[in-house]
């Protein structure tokens, strides 16, 4: 099978490209996207339309496959910021359309990632639809570039507050479902967080933040 590779490895502090192959080309994002989506809830938390506290509650039919943190609270539902945890950390799909539909769906994403400067990365379905990765379909799909340029924003610019910079990127610490990726070649006291995604046709996703002496310094997609 012939495949495809981009990547991107970005300082964090400049915003420098420090190595990058094919990181103007679209790749499907499917999973990564959830930092995106909790980067735009918690844009919403600092402008008081929303609070991480505020519990939503589901159903039955509102469940996805693979939402292994939503299904054991249908009876007394889940906190916005637990979904948020859910979705990064153990990857859980219902969590992630429960919040889709806190920022208007594909379209209210989209239209987010356009406010904050970027104007390729897209999303038009909801999980788990989005993991498609069918070859050449532009549907939910970002470049290395520039979904390194919008994580950077998130992490480091005014874009959200100092508060919601550290818990996205905490979220990102605690991920649970990563291990055999980066994670398990990392030196000793190298720091990582990250965001993995997995779709059809064999198709991977990583993005990361990565650094020596337990420091983010660089961004990784």
């Amino acid at each position: 099978a012939v495949g495809r590779v981009g990547m991107i490895e970005m300082d964090l502090a400049s915003g420098r490209t420090l190595t990058a192959w094919r990181a103007d080309e679209r790749f499907p994002m499917m999973s990564t996207f959830k930092v995106v989506l909790c980067g735009a809830v918690l844009a919403r938390v600092d402008a008081g339309d929303e609070q991480l506290e505020r519990k939503i509650h589901y159903r039955q039919q509102d469940l996805v496959d693979y939402s292994p943190v939503s299904e054991k609270h249908l009876a007394d539902g889940m906190t916005v910021g637990e979904l948020c945890a859910a979705a990064i950390t153990m990857s859980d799909n219902s969590a992630a359309n429960l919040l889709l539909a806190t920022v208007g769906g594909p379209a209210g994403l989209t239209a987010f990632l356009r406010q904050i400067g970027d104007n390729v990365t897209r999303l038009d379905r909801w999980e788990t639809e989005l993991n498609e990765a069918l070859p050449g379909d532009a549907r939910d799909t970002t470049t290395p570039a520039s979904m390194a340029a919008t994580l950077r924003k998130l992490l480091t610019s005014q874009r959200l507050s100092a508060r919601s910079q550290r818990q996205l990127l905490q979220w990102m610490v605690d991920d649970r479902v990563a291990g055999p990726l980066i994670r398990s070649v990392l030196s000793a006291g190298w720091f990582i967080a990250d965001k993995t995604g997995a779709g059809e046709r064999g198709a991977r996703g990583i993005v990361a933040l990565l650094g020596p002496n337990n420091k983010a310094e660089r961004i990784v997609v």
